[in-house]
């Protein structure tokens, strides 16, 4: 097993599913056995064992958990996330219409239903089953004339006033603005109290360099290709409210698909659906409220594609943050579309076409201009379907990520909290995260990635956002 006794201990108490199938916990008291995730009471140490696997537990006297089912588990069945899974399917589908019905479907509490979403999918199931409603609506205000009461009831819910307040929380807009975009290239999104415009400029802002997005004074400029074509975003921040304008390359009238596909990409990069007050209440809690000072209301700003993120991760593989926006900034504009004096952030079709020698000459890497080449040609060819990646559950998204060539550990959980704005990635890995942990607690020396990863937990299910304030802390000299 090739773990200490107190390591199995200690991992069993925090009920850690990263363990399931490194080790059993062997009760002796009750003559059971189970997984390190079960849910059951603690049992005395003293009445533990451990065991490699189920073949071993069995031969000790001790038969499976009932509620944690190991056996079904080493056949390499995952009952908790079937359950989930059903669940997450049958609330994006409008075959639930509330969280207690689906719980009751499965057979299960809610408590346990949040438990297995907050593992899952990053998300509360209020929160899912809210999102699968607003894109169920948003699908039905495009394509339809459907009056908006009767999509709101047709979604699942049960007032017009419910409806208008969560769609303007996804969105940004009331639903009639939402369906206006068909005919407009100007919309203006409200943005939720506490937003940290400061912090968000700051970080579109970091390369002043950038060729795919400008900052100036309380504005953004940002292009990319939505929806095939080339774009020019401009958002004015002003008072709770971003103004945004979208253009084509060639002032050419756009076509509906383009400007709601320009408005999520905006969506995104604000990061409407991410709030920030759950998190800070957290830390306050415990002591930790100087981790948010002077930060207070920042997001985990997304990407405004999961490409661009996969691309981020890449590109910014061990090498220091100056020289990861001129890689960047080099491949924009090397096979970005211009568009003025900008140039739209690449597509996977776009950076397919190179060679990794027009990246060498760009002073990537061999190995990194491979990884990004190979991963762009899947993608266009379909061999690697990137943005449906989305619709899965956490530890699928991170083995998917993971499994193409040159995305490690690190940069799968970059793109999974970046590119797809999943909330508890904790980024154990990152050197600026190990400093940002050392500093906070004031460590005699920054921790190594097993201690960052057990500091970390402190955090969940916010981890994420635990990452971006721990960035922002004072470096401890070394």
């Amino acid at each position: 097993m090739n773990l200490s006794r107190e390591r199995m201990l200690d991992r069993a108490k925090a009920r850690d599913r990263r363990y399931d199938g490194r080790f059993l916990t062997g009760v002796t008291s009750t003559g059971i056995y189970c997984l390190p995730s079960c849910p059951a009471r603690q049992p005395r140490d003293s009445n533990v064992e451990h065991f490699a696997d189920p073949a071993a537990a069995r031969a000790a006297g001790l038969r499976p958990c009932k509620r944690c089912r190991p056996d079904e588990f080493y056949r390499g069945r995952d009952p908790d996330l079937e359950l989930a899974v059903a669940a997450a399917g049958a609330m994006r589908r409008g075959s639930v219409q509330s969280v207690a019905q689906a719980a009751r479907e499965l057979g299960i509490g809610t408590t346990k239903l949040t438990e297995l979403f907050r593992h899952y999918y990053h998300a509360s199931p209020a929160a899912y089953l809210a999102a699968g409603r607003h894109e169920r609506a948003c699908e039905l205000l495009r394509e339809s004339d459907r009056r908006v009461l009767d999509i709101a009831l047709a979604v699942g819910c049960e007032s017009l006033s419910a409806f208008h307040e969560s769609f303007r929380r996804h969105a940004g807009l009331a639903p009639s603005e939402f369906r206006a975009l068909r005919e407009a290239t100007r919309f203006v999104l409200a943005l939720p109290a506490g937003w940290n415009r400061t912090a968000f400029l700051a970080h579109l802002g970091r390369d002043r360099d950038s060729a795919c997005e400008r900052v100036e004074d309380n504005a953004l400029v940002k292009t990319l290709v939505a929806a095939g074509v080339p774009l020019r975003l401009d958002v004015e921040l002003q008072a709770r409210r971003a103004v945004c304008r979208v253009e084509s390359a060639t002032g050419a009238v756009l076509a509906p698909d383009a400007v709601f596909a320009a408005h999520g990409a905006v969506v995104r990069l604000l990061s409407l659906r991410q709030g920030a007050s759950g998190f800070e209440r957290h830390v306050a809690a415990l002591g930790l409220a100087r981790l948010t000072r002077g930060g207070r209301g920042t997001r985990v700003w997304l990407t405004a594609d999961p490409f661009e993120a996969l691309v981020w991760s890449i590109v910014g593989q061990q090498v220091h943050l100056q020289f990861a926006f001129a890689l960047r900034r080099r491949l924009v504009e090397r096979c970005g579309l211009p568009l003025g004096r900008m140039f739209a952030h690449p597509t996977p079709e776009q950076v397919a076409d190179l060679e990794p020698a027009d990246l060498r000459a760009m002073q990537f890497s061999q190995r990194k201009a491979e990884y990004l080449i190979g991963c762009a040609r899947r993608i266009a060819r379909g061999e690697f379907d990137l943005d449906g990646l989305g619709e899965l559950p956490v530890p699928a998204l991170r083995a998917a990520l993971a499994a193409q060539r040159g995305l490690g550990p690190w940069s799968a959980e970059y793109v999974a909290m970046r590119g797809f704005g999943r909330s508890d990635c904790g980024l154990p890995g990152d050197v600026a995260v190990r400093a940002g942990l050392q500093s906070l607690f004031e460590l005699p020396r920054r921790p190594t990635q097993v201690e960052a990863e057990a500091w970390m937990r402190t955090f969940s299910p916010w981890r994420s956002l635990a990452v971006v304030h721990l960035c922002r802390q004072p470096r401890v000299p070394s």
